[in-house]
Order: C-alpha cells, then sequence, then structure tokens
C-alpha cells in the first residue's frame, strides 16, 4: 500500500517507516526534521495544511505517529499538537480519500492512578488522565476513533513503554542518570509493569494497519506490549547493565518522591533547566508510573490484528548490551 508515517524522524516512527518499506510497501513521511530514511518525505507540522495535503496525496494508509511527548510544558503546546493535529490530519485523510488510520496512543490515557493488572483497553478519559501527555492523548484517542465510519476504518493502537537500541526517550535517560549517580527507585521498584521491545511495536503497528478494515479492529483501541511484566528494578537494572552503567542502589518512598515531583514541577514552570528534554528530574506523573503496577492483557490484541511478538525481553536486553558494547549510542546522546 501507499502509507503515510507522521512522526517519522521519532525513535518508533522512523522504526515503523522502514518496516513498512521492508515490508514492500510504498512510504511518505511527514516531520519536522530530516528523517534520514529511503522514502518520499515531506517537512512540515501536521497543522501546516500545504504539508499535509502534499504529504496524503495519493495515500492509502496512514499510520500517525506525530505528538508532543513530554512529562512537563505549556497544556497548550500539548493540545496545539496532539489535539489540534490529530483532528487537522483526520479530516484531510478522510477528505483525500485515505481507507485506513492507525492512530498510535498510549495506555496513560486510561490510568487514573489505580494500579492495572492484567487489564484491557479501557476507556481513554481526559478527565482522569495523569498528566498534559495523557489528557490530550485520550482526547485525541476519542476524535480519532469517532471518525471511524464506512470507507475510512480507524483503530487506535496503545503501544506501552517502547524501548530498544537507539531509544532516546526511555533508555537513554535512564543510562544518562545512571552514569551520573542518580537514578534510583521507588519503593524499592517492586511495581510490575509492561515494555515493548521496538521490533514488537513496529510489527503490531503493521498488523493494526493491515487489519484495520476488519469488523473486529476498526473504531476500537488495544493495548500493546510484550506481555512479559517485570518489576521496575528489573528493568532499571538490566537497561543500566546493558550499557555498562552503575545499578540503582537507592530507593525513595513513593510520598516523598510524589511531593519531590510536585515541588520541581513549580519549579520547573518559573525557571526551565537542566536534564535532556528540559523536563524536572522527578514529576508527579513519573513517581506514580514508577510506584503503580500497570501490565496488560493481551490476547485480544494479539487475535485481533493475528499478531504476537517475536522478541522477547531476554533477547531485547541481548540486543540493546550488543548495541551499546559496539559503540552505539541514542541519537545526541
Amino acid at each position: 500500500m501507499r502509507v503515510l508515517v507522521t512522526g517519522a524522524s521519532g525513535f518508533l516512527g522512523g522504526a515503523v517507516a522502514r518496516g513498512l518499506i521492508a515490508n514492500g510497501h510504498e512510504v511518505t513521511v511527514l516531520q519536522r526534521r530530516p528523517s534520514g530514511l529511503q522514502c518520499r518525505e515531506v517537512r512540515g507540522d501536521i497543522l501546516d495544511g500545504g504539508a499535509v495535503g502534499e504529504a496524503l496525496r495519493g495515500v492509502e494508509a496512514v499510520i500517525h505517529l506525530a505528538a508532543k511527548v513530554a512529562v512537563s510544558g505549556a497544556h497548550s503546546e500539548f493540545t496545539r499538537v496532539n489535539v489540534t493535529g490529530t483532528t487537522t490530519l483526520l479530516e484531510a485523510a478522510r477528505a483525500a480519500g485515505v481507507h485506513r488510520f492507525v492512530h498510535v496512543s498510549s495506555p496513560s490515557v486510561a490510568h487514573a492512578g489505580s494500579p492495572l493488572v492484567s487489564a484491557g483497553a479501557g476507556p481513554a478519559n481526559p478527565n482522569t488522565a495523569h498528566g498534559s501527555y495523557s489528557r490530550t492523548k485520550a482526547a485525541s484517542e476519542i476524535i480519532a476513533l469517532a471518525a471511524d465510519s464506512p470507507g475510512f476504518a480507524v483503530v487506535a493502537i496503545r503501544p506501552h513503554l517502547v524501548w530498544g537500541p537507539g531509544d532516546e526517550q526511555l533508555v537513554g535517560r535512564i543510562v544518562a542518570r545512571a552514569s551520573a549517580g542518580r537514578l534510583f527507585l521507588i519503593d524499592a521498584g517492586v511495581a510490575l509493569i509492561d515494555t515493548t521491545y521496538i521490533d514488537n511495536a513496529v510489527t503490531a503497528l503493521i498488523a493494526s494497519m493491515e487489519h484495520a478494515p476488519d469488523s473486529f479492529v476498526h473504531g476500537r483501541a488495544f493495548v500493546v506490549s510484550n506481555g512479559q511484566p517485570r518489576t521496575v528494578a528489573e528493568l532499571l537494572t538490566r537497561m543500566a547493565v546493558a550499557a555498562g552503567a552503575p545499578t540503582p542502589t537507592r530507593s525513595v518512598p513513593y510520598r516523598p518522591a510524589w511531593l519531590a515531583g510536585w515541588v520541581a514541577e513549580r519549579a520547573w514552570r518559573v525557571h526551565p533547566r537542566g536534564d535532556r528534554a528540559g523536563d524536572p528530574p522527578m514529576t508527579t506523573f513519573l513517581a506514580e508510573q514508577l510506584a503503580t503496577a500497570h501490565w496488560f492483557d493481551q490476547r485480544e490484541t494479539r487475535r485481533a490484528l493475528g499478531w504476537k511478538p517475536t522478541v522477547d525481553l531476554d533477547e531485547g536486553f541481548v540486543r540493546l548490551a550488543a548495541w551499546y558494547a559496539s559503540g552505539g549510542q541514542p541519537r545526541g546522546g
């Protein structure tokens, strides 16, 4: 098919575009920065009508990954990119005759702070989701699924904590903090969480595009993960070990960590500083995520998409260690 991928300069977006190309699809990418991919590229913002129209020319399917992803920042900017940008792209795609639209969402859209244990894809709720990213992603998912109609199949996929060689968002930050002696656990890191190795996230998104018109797929949301929950302590330790960085040895109780995040968020609003992406070292959302179980029942996802992971966590950590051993560094790191 002729497929448009938005956000292809990002870790997951670039991997999805490469996976589509390898599978023989004709790919166009739309993003603000050069993607470095061997395909048709349109540079621009998803709110730029001219760029969006050019990117959609002749396209049959869209995989929409472009988003503002951060744990802090002005709510208006999250709304502009995640809500208005998605709405603009949906309307333009439908007008351009696109038949399939995969909206890449997040499990956090249905997480109100309580533990999620073997959970399904609960309904997105911007009123109960925590943080500007989650609230605006919840709103955009609702808008996307509401656009599902005959001839315009929309599916929302929520990959959970995607990681792998070259990842800046999760692995890169963990390794940087570990190397600086600033990586610690909350409540000893005993919370069980799901993650998704990059190859599995890619094949799940491609499968969702291929199955989008199926009656039991379109109009629905699915959580994607490896289906191998591990403790936060194990995941952080193994990522640090893979990079040859010190492992976390300190633990902070949840309540002090949450209060430190509350203070840091307010300080950053007055005077942003530090950290790799301008985010404070701790936020209330991050404290909650590191201390609360969240893992998901994958049986319905796998049945509906005709998909299952091909790289388990152990193999993923072997690949990550090999990448670091070969001199790999996260882009910009």
